[in-house]
């Protein structure tokens, strides 16, 4: 077996060997040490915070071309799941009109910019939060504002998310009236007891009764997220979940592993011995027990944590986003990335009510992407969707990519994580599982290596 060595002080070149996985025991569950959901760095630098303003008003002044999306955030909950680290701020009915208003500013104001006027939006995501706590009156509203201060394509993807407890189908129908065209449901966990402790307030029998309607109206993609590794689950209890969800008639489910995040009340209260969530060594066994449902019962893996049935869903939001594409962003909280410059709209709810529709700047910070940022951006999008393509990346870097990365790129074929089809790297199940660590490996290997080839003479 050969073991992960420790790792060096992140600012000091690490060896190859500290990137390698192990080999010789099963590599779902043993490459590396137990997997924990993370952003690697990219090399991006903040922006001085004098310097922020300005920043903002020339990104916006600048045409938009390329791949673009968009994002608008309500940033409210109807309760607090145990397990999300997103939540902002308790829902209250009558805080929902003036926040609709408040976001239709800013898509007004936008709209005489050269950035939300340019290329055509391929998705447009309303996220949360929840969106679907919005009164029927005020998301329709905000759906015909998306509609007519940004510049759709005719295909554009337009999810909204949310979750079952007061959606409802009338409220869906209303919101497929005014365009929406896929729906993104946190739903977690079919099982009665996990359900209520995770916070969700309707019950199994009614959770799949009304995905099985929503279904059933056949009006747009429907699409529901199921997670594993929560406190008393097991592989087997995790299959039967996913088996339930793919005979709901629906189009698309995510299956993705707890992730404790400090100041959760989930992460409280297992530090507190009150909940026990799976120990994090098991989770490729959830993974392959959750793969393997979907594939029993027909389904395809779009994503290495995205499965689809039938042609009606897409994935586009996810795929670009994580692929580098421009979003414009809107609402309290919302991330934007304009030309390699990401920033946050203001979190705090007050000060954006107050400022939304001023036509100033709504960010107090901002990163500016590093060199390589489309090179990585090329490497995310293949390693998202399992399929390593090096000529993207290698035409990014202006080098031959599948040379810099040889010795991680042969180690973890030999270690069962990828393997060679044609110019692609494909990911096995394995590697499909533990692909945010492996595409951490190969960002952190990248900006180690390249300016060091680069300096290098000859």
């Amino acid at each position: 077996m050969t073991a992960t060595a420790p790792l060096a002080h992140p600012d000091a070149p690490r060896a190859a060997t500290e990137f390698f996985a192990r080999t010789g025991g099963d590599p779902l569950t043993d490459a590396f040490p137990p997997k924990r959901a993370a952003h690697p760095a990219t090399g991006a630098r903040p922006v001085p915070p004098e310097a922020v303003e300005a920043l903002w008003h020339e990104i916006h002044a600048r045409p938009r071309s390329d791949a673009s999306v968009a994002y608008l955030h309500v940033p409210f909950c109807e309760t607090h799941c145990l397990f999300c680290g997103f939540y902002q701020n308790p829902w209250r009915e009558e805080a929902g009109a003036p926040y609709v208003d408040a976001l239709l500013m800013q898509l007004e104001r936008g709209a005489e910019t050269p950035a939300q006027q340019g290329q055509p939006l391929r998705a447009v995501y309303l996220g949360g939060g929840t969106p679907t706590a919005l009164a029927t009156a005020d998301l329709v509203r905000l759906i015909e504002g998306v509609r007519r201060h940004l510049p759709l394509a005719p295909d554009c993807e337009i999810t909204l998310e949310g979750r079952i407890l007061s959606f409802g189908l009338d409220k869906a129908r209303a919101a497929f009236d005014a365009g929406v065209n896929r729906v993104s449901l946190g739903v977690q966990s079919f099982d009665q007891r996990l359900r209520r402790r995770l916070g969700r307030r309707a019950g199994r029998a009614e959770a799949a009764r009304f995905l099985e309607g929503l279904a059933a109206l056949d009006r747009g993609a429907i699409v529901i997220d199921l997670m594993f590794g929560l406190p008393d689950q097991t592989p087997e209890s995790f299959a039967a979940d996913v088996e339930l969800a793919a005979g709901l008639g629906l189009d698309g489910i995510d299956l993705y592993a707890l992730n404790l995040i400090p100041g959760t009340p989930l992460l409280v209260a297992q530090e507190k011995g009150k909940l026990t969530p799976a120990p994090r060594e098991q989770l490729g066994q959830f993974y392959r027990a959750g793969a393997e449902a979907m594939d029993r019962t027909g389904w395809r893996w779009l994503s290495c944590s995205h499965w689809r049935q039938g042609t009606r869903e897409r994935n586009i939001y996810n795929f670009e986003a994580k692929s580098g594409a421009h979003c414009l962003a809107f609402g309290a909280g919302a991330g934007g990335n304009l030309g390699g410059t990401g920033f946050r709209i203001l979190p705090r709810l007050a000060d954006y009510l107050d400022r939304a529709g001023s036509g100033g700047c709504l960010t107090t910070g901002m990163m500016q992407a590093g060199p390589l940022a489309p090179a990585l951006s090329a490497l995310r999008a293949g390693m998202e969707r399992g399929r390593l393509d090096p000529l993207p990346v290698s035409q990014a870097l202006g080098t031959d990519f599948a040379a810099v990365a040889a010795p991680l790129l042969d180690q973890w074929c030999e270690a069962g994580l990828m393997r060679p089809n044609h110019r692609f790297m494909d990911l096995t199940l394995a590697g499909r599982f533990w692909q945010v660590t492996l595409t951490g490996h190969l960002i952190q290997w990248l900006i180690q290596e390249v300016p060091r080839l680069r300096a290098a003479p000859g």
